[in-house]
């Protein structure tokens, strides 16, 4: 076995039972949550999807609630003018062009307004069942410090992550690492002591760590 899968097989059982940590009722819900998860925190996002989404459920009623009113109930998110321009736009494109339906292709959904690469991985894998590999900051940084990939750049890292991991892992493994980076890996003080790779980390070993 190699030492990414390995890695993977601990993680796996760190993590039983892998799945995004933003609520949602439905794929466009969660289409909505990962725009605004965008220099957020999850937590952060659920405490304000609940409103938003009592206001407007579905892609018709966010068209058309105004942009003012879209930015105060997203305000504590950060970035809301952006995002509350994107959350009319994505959903006038999906009435526009999809019947008012999330798409379930990687290339549909990368054709609406405010929708990049890892959004529309996520909402792939989350939403549809499909297979994908979301890169965001906790993903990055896991893979790059495990030595499972060596890449400067988000798309790098997702193209290389591809080609270490088999396919059919690709889902669960995205929220492998983003779990281990959010809860042990932590971005300014990692949890060496309570992880479970350390031995097999890149990083770790590098720091002379016995």
């Amino acid at each position: 076995m190699t030492d990414t899968m390995q890695i993977l097989d601990r993680l796996a059982k760190d993590f039983p039972s892998p799945k995004s940590e933003l609520h949602f009722e439905n794929a466009f819900q969660l289409l909505v949550a990962v725009i605004l998860s965008a220099q957020c925190t999850d937590k952060r996002v659920n405490l304000i999807t609940p409103a938003l989404f009592a206001c407007a459920p579905d892609a018709k009623s966010m068209a058309a609630m105004p942009v003012e009113r879209l930015e105060q109930l997203i305000h504590s998110c950060g970035f809301y003018h952006s995002k509350a321009r994107y959350l009319k736009e994505m959903s006038q494109d999906l009435l526009d062009r999809f019947g008012g339906q999330v798409p379930d292709s990687i290339e549909r959904l990368r054709t609406l307004a405010g929708v990049g690469r890892k959004t529309a991985n996520v909402v792939y894998a989350v939403a549809f069942g499909g297979q994908a590999i979301a890169v965001d900051t906790h993903v990055f940084r896991v893979s790059n410090r495990l030595g499972i990939v060596d890449a400067k750049n988000v798309l790098d890292t997702e193209k290389q992550l591809m080609q270490a991991i088999p396919q059919h892992m690709w889902a669960d493994s995205h929220h492998y690492l983003l779990l281990h980076g959010r809860y042990v890996c932590k971005a300014q003080r990692p949890l060496c002591n309570r992880c479970s790779v350390r031995d097999l980390c890149k990083t770790y070993a590098e720091n002379d760590h016995e």
